[in-house]
């Protein structure tokens, strides 16, 4: 007679087992997000699949250290041969890591991790494919122009099998593509599963831990953009690194999301090649892309991204509603505070635009969230809506309120000195800014700076009406 297989319900939010299904998780609170697998079998010690895994890990006894007592000599950062994604990590790779990579296919998530060992020569590294042969693999790294006599490429699937490999070959770092392919045989259920992503992953974060070696793991995504699998693996990853971009376009954003190791604030710019991805040192450049000087509607916004400035071009349409309900859109900036500018236009600059459709898109596919880029989405509103247009060699960086004041911005220095690097000839910023952030850039025209060339005119308006005297006077 057959053995009935038990099966338990798993939250993919947060991890919790419950004997039987519920609406909402009752650790975490979310709806809808049980499924149900086999129920993992445990060994006659009592352990689960992490006490069986430790028999391929050289493992050493813990004991309580003293604070003070903790060496972090040996834990320095190194760097991996590609500079944008060194800043991305906090300074370079910490030993012992544990970093998660996720993007939807075709963006660039494999090419990036096998370019890692390309650009690190004397890296020994471990690569481990679920989803391509070894064949596959030499074609493409003959593609990005590398061969690396100290990369290992291992085409497999079984957990145990990958880190009896990694224990024979001591590699310095190890990638596995992708976690969703990787399942172990002490469970009944099928790759990609809540419990096969949980015990493989919590499997590979425990041999990073204890031997040293810096683990990147690619993270398939949803159809609603997040991470596959359960939300714990978010949790227990050191890094979490976001491929953003359109696969149909050439430009890649890399975004860091979680880091234990710096800040969330950074982002890394790549541009798809034939010869894999090119890293951008200067974003500024692309994103602003080359149009006639004379069209209204737009607008360029000194923003910032972490601790890089940006300059990024804002595209506004306003025209009047042609089928009686005025519509509201924007691509790439919250629609919810469109609306609020759009409130304050009409409430306190006396700007009437209740009976006209808005649309608002910035260029370059980027998504922005910096206040800074407020005044230069009101001055795209408003020369759309006028038909005349700004100076190209014109941006802003400044905050609007709901009062219709026009307040200031963090790191006004560094805004200044990316668009005078650019060639921008005047920037409009708050009159509340600190006088002394700009008052050596401050003239009434260009001026010419201690190296011989042309500096930027500093521009500061206190409130949307003098910001229209000064541009559309």
């Amino acid at each position: 007679m057959a053995t009935k297989i038990k099966s338990v319900w798993y939250c993919t939010s947060c991890g919790n087992e419950s004997p039987k299904w519920m609406g909402r998780c009752p650790a975490c609170g979310e709806w809808n997000t049980m499924v149900e697998e086999p129920k993992a079998p445990k060994n006659a010690s009592g352990g689960g699949v992490a006490a069986r895994q430790r028999a391929y890990i050289d493992a050493s006894d813990a004991r309580p250290q003293r604070l003070r007592e903790i060496d972090l000599s040996s834990d320095n950062r190194f760097s991996i041969g590609i500079e944008e994604l060194d800043r991305v990590l906090g300074g370079g790779m910490v030993a012992g890591s544990m970093i998660l990579i996720g993007g939807e296919p075709g963006i660039g998530k494999s090419t990036l991790s096998l370019q890692i060992p390309l650009c690190c020569k004397d890296l020994r590294t471990l690569y481990v494919s679920g989803e391509e042969s070894p064949k596959q693999i030499k074609l493409r790294a003959e593609r990005l122009g590398g061969s690396d006599d100290d990369c290992f490429i291992l085409s497999e699937t079984l957990l145990e099998n990958i880190l009896t490999q990694a224990r024979e070959i001591k590699p310095a770092l190890l990638i596995v593509d992708s976690i969703q392919t990787i399942y172990s045989e002490a469970l009944d259920s099928s790759a990609g599963s809540v419990s096969q992503v949980r015990e493989c992953a919590s499997a590979l974060l425990r041999y990073a831990k204890e031997t040293g070696v810096p683990v990147i793991l690619i993270g398939h995504i949803t159809k609603d953009g997040t991470l596959a699998g359960p939300k714990i693996l978010e949790h227990i990853v050191d890094v979490v690194l976001q491929f953003e971009g359109d696969t149909k376009g050439s430009y890649r954003i890399l975004r860091s999301i979680k880091n234990r190791f710096g800040s969330t604030d950074e982002l890394a710019v790549f541009e798809m090649t034939g010869s894999g991805l090119r890293e951008v040192r200067n974003p500024s450049e692309i994103l602003i892309p080359m149009h006639q000087d004379d069209l209204s509607g737009i607008a360029i916004a000194a923003m910032m991204d972490g601790t890089r400035p940006f300059l990024i071009e804002i595209q506004a349409l306003v025209s009047t509603a042609a089928y009686g309900t005025p519509q509201r859109s924007a691509t790439g900036f919250d629609g919810r505070r469109l609306n609020m500018l759009l409130a304050v236009l009409e409430k306190r600059a006396g700007f009437k635009l209740a009976a006209k459709d808005v649309f608002l898109n910035i260029a370059g596919g980027l998504r922005v969230s910096d206040p800074a880029c407020d005044l230069a989405i009101v001055a795209s509103i408003l020369s759309s809506n006028f038909d005349l247009y700004i100076s190209p060699k014109v941006c802003f960086a400044a905050e609007v309120g709901l009062s219709g004041e026009i307040r200031p911005v963090s790191q006004v220095e560094r805004r200044i000195a990316e668009a005078e690097k650019l060639g921008f000839e005047e920037i409009y910023i708050s009159s509340f800014n600190k006088e002394s952030s700009f008052a050596k850039r401050r003239s009434t025209g260009p001026a010419t700076d201690v190296n011989g060339g042309r500096g930027i005119t500093v521009t500061p308006v206190s409130d949307i009406a003098a910001l229209c005297r000064r541009l559309f006077q």
